[in-house]
């Protein structure tokens, strides 16, 4: 389901899909870095201005879905205009700074990104570029991302499957909503 927040900037309802607290987990898998699967926390937030806040955790997983270690941190801004088309900024843990530009497809919750500038700090690993691609799949939020390097062609290195967290609050919040006139029984309302 998705909620539009009375709040939110109105620019921003194209992208209201992204909002909340998101968890799963996915595989990352790029040449000079070791394979694994890893678990991602992604949050989107909104403070009534023109732009979403996005922070994303990951983090290496053993065999046994356990944490084993951090993986990659980032944040940014996401912006969109009234073309569809969408920019963010980017910062990451590992000394790299991106500008990525896309569009929101029309009629489907999927956005497109490409980074158009990547500044990066002398500890950074080597890294030229990439793209990115989201997408809202009956309720889930998924994503696939690639990179390329001075040696590396640009590759897909990371995607994820994302469900949506559901807080008390939020269930607070559903529960309130529901009709007064429900069934005492419950089963009544299934039929």
């Amino acid at each position: 389901m998705i909620e539009i927040p009375s709040d939110l900037h109105k620019s921003l309802v194209p992208l209201a899909f992204l909002l909340g607290d998101w968890a799963g987990a996915g595989v990352h898998d790029f040449p000079g870095a070791e394979k694994c699967n890893f678990g991602q926390e992604v949050t989107f937030t909104h403070d009534g201005r023109d732009f979403l806040e996005y922070h994303s955790r990951t983090w290496v997983l053993d065999n046994d879905g356990n944490k084993v270690k951090p993986l990659e941190t980032e944040s940014g801004f996401w912006r969109i205009d009234d073309q569809r088309k969408v920019e963010v900024t980017m910062t990451r843990d590992d000394g790299v700074v991106e500008i990525w530009y896309g569009e929101l497809a029309d009629k489907k919750p999927q956005i497109d990104l490409v980074t158009d500038a990547v500044a990066r700090t002398p500890a950074s690993r080597p890294y030229t570029g990439g793209k990115r691609l989201y997408g809202y799949v009956k309720g889930d939020l998924m994503w696939v991302g690639e990179k390329q390097t001075p040696e590396v062609e640009l590759r897909p290195y990371m995607s994820a499957h994302l469900k949506k967290v559901v807080t008390p609050e939020d269930v607070e919040r559903w529960a309130k909503a529901l009709p007064d006139d429900l069934p005492d029984d419950g089963i009544a309302f299934f039929k």
